[in-house]
């Protein structure tokens, strides 16, 4: 990883695309993303990020290959993986020294993710004794770049009687963030599938001698590994 990454000539809006596109094509998995996913995503519109998309491709972050299928080029993946760093140091640092919740962590974090002082993230990272994960459980890439994804299923995905640790959780919204810690939910708490319900998929689960009956959209966005 050079220091290229950290001395681009990016702005923060173009930054915010790169690391969009890397997080739709790598953490989702998807095999394809066009320029209407990436709006949706981003909460844009389509044409502020096709304007977008062409700047990136003009500064050879981003390539625009058939049918619409957009890329990121090494070095954009590169740019991408330096902001996701240096957001869940941030978010480490918010809630470990400085009594943020994770609900609260998330959108200071994303403003700090911009700041681009190499030293100043390796030394936060040296400060905190080089952590593994962010609050949410998910992990941090280190400082020569490498990206890991931690092996996780979604809670939805189970079946009646499985027994799961939740591991991770979506950092993306803080109302989600704040449901979770309420039910007293939290980092590798035990949950048992009591009951899935066949009319709207709704799930019975059990932890800390607690029973509550959680959606479907709540069960896609935890993520466990399963234990029996």
């Amino acid at each position: 990883m050079t220091n290229k990454s950290y001395l681009n000539n990016l702005t923060k809006s173009e930054e915010d695309y790169l690391k969009a596109l890397f997080q739709l094509l790598i953490e989702n998995d998807s095999v394809k993303v066009g320029n209407n996913q990436l709006a949706d995503y981003l909460k844009v519109s389509p044409a502020s990020t096709n304007n977008m998309v062409k700047k990136l491709k003009t500064k050879n972050y981003v390539i625009n290959e058939k049918y619409g299928k957009l890329d990121l080029t090494d070095e954009g993946k590169s740019i991408a993986v330096r902001l996701i760093r240096k957001h869940r140091l941030w978010e480490t640092f918010l809630c470990n020294y400085l009594n943020f919740t994770w609900d609260e962590v998330h959108d200071v974090a994303e403003q700090l993710e911009h700041i681009k002082s190499r030293k100043l993230i390796d030394e936060l990272d040296r400060f905190m004794d080089f952590p593994k994960k962010d609050p949410h459980g998910e992990l941090i890439p280190n400082a020569n770049g490498e990206y890991s994804i931690l092996p996780k299923v979604t809670l939805s995905s189970l079946l009646e009687g499985d027994v799961c640790k939740l591991i991770a959780v979506n950092d993306g919204s803080v109302n989600f963030l704040k449901y979770v810690s309420e039910i007293g939910l939290a980092l590798s708490s035990e949950i048992k599938i009591l009951e899935i319900r066949e009319f709207d998929k709704s799930i019975r689960i059990q932890f800390n001698n607690t029973e509550e009956t959680v959606t479907r959209k709540f069960a896609d966005n935890v993520f466990v590994k399963k234990v029996v």
